[in-house]
């Protein structure tokens, strides 16, 4: 209880008197309001008609109709680290979130894991009448959590949300998503086919939720966290969608970038003497390297579009068709919200919050991608490939991204994109539409801040305080300031005095109007972090960041760097970390469960995350399925890991034995037996890999062979990928193959579930040993069974 009983207790109830005030649920205030916080995703400054950009957002520009566009608000440059802020009101390396969760490296600033007493805004509403909901995407949430056996105290339930619905990690295939509702893994609910995307989905869950309780409490204020996929990689949106803005960016994104600033002068979003940075602003291989020798990173580097040819430009612009489709799309379904909360008469009456998580992403690279997944593995894209794939783009078969030059148009006027601390990565868009307000609607305001001050308005216009303790744990200190105060003056000065940056090895402070960035390439590997190159803007007046006044001004270069390192102290954000997504990736971090030689799986549970699964990479392995067939006609998935950008599976058609090996999307490799599947019970249906070299280095080359019981049935030579199968999502299952299947050779209808026979359990053994030991220790397993 929360309160102390004032009631009396007797012996006989007749005697006592009750007091129901410490039992009963906590109740907002009367007439209190809603909230509806949407974050997008990569979305950069000026994507956004409303922040003068080539994509029309009609819904959006209705919330900013309806408020106030901000446009010095930053975020920190990366997904995790600023939904971090967006939820506590602390900034990111306080949050344990230096980085995305999937890049935790196990210090108090990089742990993927928020602490208890960084307490959550759903902590803090649901606690004081407000229904709580979440859809889309999470990604706060350690990869090691990220599955039915871990702990739920990450996930959006153990973090005070009462609903949510979406996926935990950093993305995922919006055809084929990674679905999570409430506190376990789900299918989608039909086929692309029959309709199917991500954010469809996720705006009709939120809506049911509304609904839901509405219908039992209308008066009972909610707050909604909508956090759709768009527009993170990969790009996925129909066609129709896409086509949209067909031949709309035809000109290149040097051209757009113009058009873009000229828009943007005109609306007052940036000063008038606003001029473009160059498109390679802090060099390229081969005009800079690190301190040691090492290389410029060649994924951000911009081609000019006039060295591109005519097929490149025409591939170019058609994944920037794609990505605009995406945004438009989203814009589309964030309308179904506003109607019905303008039908149902909410409107007036809730508080409209809309960001974007970071600047656009430059990781496209120079040529952008039809496959992310190559990439992941260490595989080039390659021009022709891609341009075979122009008509797929968005679709089933692409897991596409634009290249780097789209994301500096779609940052205009800023360099550089997410990850970097220069405004291209960090100044976003940040629109907010307060109940019942009349002033300032339409408006802008150029005051300075930050994602930490959003918690901290929310709070200030509903009129809820900062509790001191959330579920025991005593709260730390808020960051954020409330940005209430500029709507009524659109000249105020910013509340916000200083904020430090620091990313990936790229670091910022801002101070007063002033920044001292470095030109530290992120994820280079340079080290040396005090041989840092500190450049010097007075961002008041240049917004763009191109006029360096460092060498006029080193006496406030060396205050701005002794300040930034008096922040990064009090906020715990060393150690530094620049290393590469090689490096970073396989950096150790905890297993529920310690690797071992042998996994064993069942049919009928919920997909496992690759990232908890054996890992079959670079090695020999064996995979047996142990069955029941009692007659001819069996068919269906026995074991399936992946997805048809990366994966493998062992099933059965036509009577036979199949193994596919699907090689990064590239090439499916297939193998068949040359008998029919045996009948009868405790049969071992088997593909045993032997690796016998390496081609080239991490991609393993070898026989793969199938077997029924002892008896091969069948053999081929394939290659195994050396990265991850996927980034997000398409975990193993038995039995079936959920979501975005490994090869379109299945029998039956998705998800291609096993029939006519029963699977009793699947092993996959990755000791080394030979498959015809492992055969006859499954029989002597069998024969004590």
């Amino acid at each position: 209880m929360t309160k102390q009983f004032k009631g009396t207790i007797n012996v006989d109830i007749r005697d006592s008197v009750p007091d129901w005030e410490p039992f009963e649920p906590p109740k907002a205030p009367d007439g209190t309001a809603s909230v509806v916080y949407i974050v997008l995703d990569d979305v950069g400054f000026s994507a956004m008609s409303c922040y003068g950009g080539p994509i029309e957002t009609p819904n959006i520009n209705r919330i900013a109709d309806d408020g106030i566009r901000y446009t010095q608000w930053h975020t920190t440059a990366l997904c995790s680290p600023t939904r971090s802020c967006l939820l506590t009101g602390r900034n990111h390396t306080r949050n344990s979130m230096a980085c995305i969760t999937e890049a935790a490296i196990g210090f108090p600033n990089a742990s993927g894991t928020i602490p208890p007493e960084n307490g959550m805004l759903p902590e803090i509403l649901g606690e004081r009448g407000w229904n709580t909901y979440m859809v889309g995407k999470w990604h706060l949430c350690p990869t090691v959590e990220m599955n039915v056996a871990s702990t739920r105290r990450n996930w959006p339930s153990g973090r005070g949300f009462e609903r949510w619905y979406g996926f935990l990690g950093a993305e995922t295939n919006q055809w084929y998503p990674d679905l999570v509702y409430d506190n376990h893994p789900v299918d989608q609910p039909k086929s692309p086919a029959e309709g199917y995307h991500l954010t469809d989905d996720i705006t009709d869950k939120a809506l049911e939720f509304i609904k839901d309780a509405k219908a039992v409490a209308p008066d009972k204020p909610f707050f909604l966290y909508y956090a759709p996929g768009a527009c993170h990689a990969p790009h996925h949106v129909s066609k129709e969608w896409a086509d949209k803005f067909k031949g709309r960016f035809d000109m290149g994104y040097e051209a757009m970038r113009e058009q873009t600033l000229a828009r943007q002068k005109q609306m007052g979003i940036v000063p008038a003497d606003t001029e473009l940075p160059p498109v390679n602003p802090i060099g390229t291989p081969q005009t800079r390297q690190g301190p040691t020798g090492q290389p410029f990173p060649p994924l951000d580097v911009t081609r000019p579009w006039d060295s591109l040819s005519a097929e490149e430009k025409r591939l170019f612009a058609r994944m920037a068709e794609v990505y605009a489709g995406f945004l438009a799309h989203a814009d589309h379904h964030i309308g179904r919200l506003l109607d019905y909360l303008e039908e149902s008469g909410q409107r007036e009456n809730t508080m409209v919050v809309l960001v974007s998580d970071n600047g656009a992403s430059g990781e496209g690279g120079p040529d952008g991608s039809v496959n992310e997944m190559l990439f992941a593995n260490g595989i080039p894209d390659n021009i022709q490939a891609n341009l075979a794939m122009l008509d797929e783009l968005g679709g089933t078969k692409t897991y596409n991204h634009y290249p780097n030059g789209w994301a500096m148009a779609f940052n205009t006027p800023f360099k550089m994109w997410k990850r970097y601390e220069f405004n291209g990565g960090t100044a976003d868009p940040c629109i907010i539409s307060w109940p019942s307000a009349t002033a300032g609607q339409g408006e802008i305001r150029h005051q300075y801040h930050h994602a930490i001050d959003i918690v901290p308005t929310i709070l200030d216009v509903l009129g809820v305080e900062a509790p001191a303790t959330i579920k025991g744990h005593v709260q730390s200190r808020l960051d954020g300031v409330s940005m209430r105060y500029s709507v009524d003056d659109p000249s105020a000065p910013s509340a916000r005095k200083t904020q430090f940056y620091s990313m990936l090895g790229s670091r910022g402070i801002w101070h007063d109007g002033w920044k001292a960035v470095t030109t530290h390439p992120t994820l280079s590997g340079w080290s040396d972090f005090n041989d840092d190159t500190w450049e010097l803007y007075h961002t008041d007046v240049d917004r763009a960041e191109l006029h360096d006044l460092a060498a006029e001004h080193p006496e406030k270069v060396r205050e701005l760097v002794n300040l930034w390192f008096a922040e990064a102290g009090q906020n715990d954000a060393f150690p530094l970390d620049d290393r590469s997504p090689l490096e970073i990736i396989l950096t150790p971090r905890p297993q529920l469960a310690s690797p071992r030689e042998r996994y064993t799986y069942f049919p009928d549970t919920a997909e496992v995350p690759e990232a908890q699964a054996v890992n079959i990479r670079n090695r020999s392995f064996t995979i047996g399925a142990l069955v029941d067939i009692p007659a001819p006609g069996a068919e269906g998935v026995l074991f399936a890991h992946g997805s048809r950008f990366g994966g493998h599976a062992l099933y059965v058609k036509d009577n036979r034995l199949h193994y596919v090996n699907n090689f990064v999307g590239m090439m499916e490799q297939k193998i068949d037996s040359t008998e029919d599947v045996p009948t009868g019970q405790n049969l071992i249906l088997s593909a045993s890999f032997e690796k016998d070299g390496e081609d080239p280095p991490h991609v393993s080359t070898g026989i793969l062979s199938l077997y029924h019981g002892d008896q091969k049935v069948g053999e081929g030579r394939i290659k195994t990928q050396p990265g991850q199968f996927m980034f997000a999502g398409e975990g193993l299952c038995v039995g079936r193959d959920s979501g975005e299947a490994v090869t379109a050779d299945y029998p039956n209808e998705s998800p291609h579930r096993f029939t006519g026979g029963t699977i009793k359990r699947v092993a996959v053994d990755v000791s080394g040993d030979p498959y015809v030991d492992l055969e006859r220790e499954a029989q002597a397993m069998l024969a004590r069974e």
